[in-house]
């Protein structure tokens, strides 16, 4: 589960960055400003602390076989379990019934193309996008640029960064799809029938995602015509210390995300208050990135450890886990990881402290805290 959010929130290809860059393109158009959404996305990503030290815990934790709290006891238990023991699943989540077609040849290249188009698709599909709007611009120094030197390291980047990440992930996921059906027809492992019938059964799943997107941009509408951004600015721009807001951005979003559920609902409420919130009380761009990294980051906690968040919910039906228990074990890490997010990362970075000092710094304070607090569980544990 801790590399399922964390993961998606920072990377450059998912179904994830066309709401984000759509909330950042829109944020600081609210302060009047007109910026590369996709340029302001990957300057967050070294200031989304939560998301970088949950990933590097993960490691650490799995190399030294240190684990404390719940998981602990969870990690003896499954250590001292014996091979032939049957072992406590949800049945309701089984995929003991999902069985290959007899007589197919097994490939795992069926799996391998597909994503691979989908990955490859997607970077060109993101290329093309943003050199077609830069050429159908105004900005006559991007178009000579893309003219004269479309594949330089610049020319990517600006078309990267000019890109309509939501249109370019679809055509990417439809050219994946048609490759996966034709994949399946042509192996015999499927009729043209049977191949879009799945394929309409897995679009089932994403179905709940997308009524969340609609009432989390409606709510996000309904903020920005009530004028709440204005009023929270004149409340806090000058009752709250500069430092401490990227921090208590991050908390809002942790805790709203939690109870909600939704890493989206989160991010479609904190964004439009929080881009000109943070430009009212220190109108400096790089302090101003800080605080939309809180609120993405914030938005990841509630999605990884919330025990109604969809993902946490996928990640138990997954493996057959027991949900609550899944929830309990994972839900220490995460807050351990959370508090050394904030006090290591957010607060220096409130205070100008650059990234490449406090992620480092972090990362043994972490492995410290992780030898104190944990006990090492090798796998010749007994019971």
């Amino acid at each position: 589960d801790a590399t399922a959010a964390p993961v998606a929130g920072i990377a450059i290809i998912s179904t994830w960055i066309g709401l984000e860059l759509s909330l950042i393109t829109q944020g600081f158009q609210s302060i009047g400003m007109n910026v590369s959404g996709f340029g302001i996305f990957l300057q967050t990503i070294p200031f989304r602390f939560y998301n970088i030290l949950i990933l590097i815990f993960i490691v650490i934790s799995a190399l030294t076989y240190y684990e404390f709290g719940p998981m602990k006891e969870a990690e003896k238990k499954a250590r001292a379990r014996k091979e032939d023991e049957p072992v406590e699943s949800l049945e309701a989540t089984s995929f003991d019934d999902v069985k290959p077609v007899e007589g197919i040849k097994l490939s795992v290249w069926n799996a391998i193309i597909p994503i691979g188009v989908l990955i490859v698709g997607a970077l060109i599909a993101f290329y093309w996008s943003g050199y077609t709007t830069i050429l159908g611009g105004e900005d006559q120094a991007l178009i000579t640029l893309m003219k004269t030197s479309p594949l330089s390291f610049s020319g990517i980047f600006e078309a990267l960064a000019a890109s309509d990440a939501s249109v370019a992930l679809f055509q990417a996921a439809l050219l994946a799809s048609i490759v996966a059906i034709l994949m399946a027809v042509l192996q015999k492992i499927m009729t043209i029938e049977e191949a879009i019938s799945e394929w309409v059964g897995g679009m089932k799943t994403i179905v709940i995602t997308g009524v969340i997107l609609l009432l989390a941009w409606s709510l996000g509408g309904v903020i920005g015509e009530l004028g709440t951004a204005d009023y929270l600015v004149g409340v806090l721009a000058g009752a709250i210390p500069i430092f401490i807001l990227p921090t208590l951005i991050f908390v809002l979003g942790a805790l709203i995300s939690f109870a909600t559920g939704t890493s989206y609902g989160t991010m479609s409420i904190l964004m439009p208050l929080t881009i000109p919130l943070a430009w009212a009380v220190n109108p400096e761009m790089g302090f101003v990135i800080v605080c939309t990294s809180g609120v993405l980051t914030g938005a990841i906690f509630g999605d990884h450890c919330s025990p109604i968040s969809d993902t946490t919910i996928l990640s138990s039906m997954g493996t057959s886990c027991n949900h609550i228990d899944h929830v309990s074990t994972q839900i220490y890490y995460a807050i351990f990881v959370a508090a050394i997010a904030i006090i290591f990362g957010y607060i220096p970075a409130g205070f100008g402290i650059q990234w490449y000092i406090s992620i480092p710094v972090a990362i043994v304070v972490m492995y410290i805290g992780l030898r104190v607090l944990g006990e090492k569980v090798p796998f010749d544990e007994a019971a």
